[in-house]
């Protein structure tokens, strides 16, 4: 009788561990890929004092991080780098939110007083957001749409912020992103790029990928970017985004001599920016 007692006991208390192993797999299962992916990136942003918000501007819905400590003349604004847009050479992404969003990082060790982070569209989207078109993390990346959508959403930060002027920093796609927009505004008083995709067209022959069609060219706005003291990070190792992409870009400003780029050592495209960017900050755009 003990025994039958003692195996009833043992069976209900597998199945009760069975069930709430399940109940954890679907909790698992339910949660957006981009919690998981970059979840150690959005807890020490939280812990640095950002808030997360969502900005409604032109067709898209861009989250943000911000961070605004005390009133600043000016806001530093920090724009991400392309993510997962593709899970393979030949296939799309579902989710282009990174799983390492360097933006995000330096934008986190950056001590300024107003700060903010913006991602790409489709990146950390919002619970209620309408899902976002995989063209704008592929060859509309750099749309005039999107364009548009970043510099309304600049405009609603900066009033948020009460910020008078604004600084712009740009990774890899970001640095495109950051370009294009720095065009349209009279408000920009300096612009960096780490990493940056300046010259999408010889990046693309570069990784013999096709042209993005439906985007615009950052090449094309050097001249109207060139009278704003900037700043363009490149690093040794970096085999995504190689130091050439920059020259190219810097040429069209006038800067001839590539005095306005500052190569790394040992930083490749995803790696050794971080650890290094207060340094960096340190160096003055010219």
């Amino acid at each position: 009788m003990k025994n039958r007692k003692k195996e009833k006991w043992c069976q209900s208390l597998i199945f009760l561990i069975a069930l709430l192993m399940g109940i954890s797999d679907s909790c698992h299962a339910a949660m957006p890929a981009f919690m998981e992916r970059a979840y150690p990136a959005q807890k020490r942003a939280r812990q640095a004092g950002f808030d997360k918000k969502y900005v409604k501007a032109g067709m898209f819905t861009l989250t943000t991080y911000e961070r605004f400590k005390a009133p600043s003349g000016s806001i530093r604004i920090y724009i991400e780098g392309d993510g997962r847009a593709w899970e393979t050479r030949t296939r799309l992404s579902d989710d282009p939110t990174p799983s390492s969003p360097i933006a995000l990082e330096l934008a986190t060790a950056d001590p300024s007083d107003a700060v903010v982070y913006i991602a790409r569209p489709g990146q950390f989207p919002a619970p209620d957001s309408v899902e976002c078109n995989p063209t704008y993390w592929s060859e509309r990346r750099f749309a005039p749409e999107v364009v548009e959508s970043f510099d309304k959403a600049i405009d609603i930060l900066k009033k948020r912020s009460g910020a008078r002027d604004l600084e712009l920093i740009g990774y890899s796609g970001g640095a495109a992103i950051a370009v294009l927009v720095a065009a349209r505004r009279s408000d920009v008083t300096s612009l960096r790029t780490v990493a940056g995709n300046l010259d999408p067209k010889a990046l693309c022959g570069y990784h013999k990928v096709s042209a993005l069609g439906g985007s615009m060219d950052p090449l094309d706005a050097a001249g109207k970017v060139a009278h704003i003291p900037q700043r363009h990070f490149v690093g040794s190792a970096d085999k995504v985004t190689p130091p050439f992409i920059a020259e190219s870009f810097v040429e069209r400003t006038g800067d001839a001599a590539h005095k306005r780029i500052t190569k790394v050592e040992l930083a490749s495209h995803k790696s050794g920016w971080r650890e290094k960017w207060l340094e960096l900050l340190s160096i003055p755009p010219q």
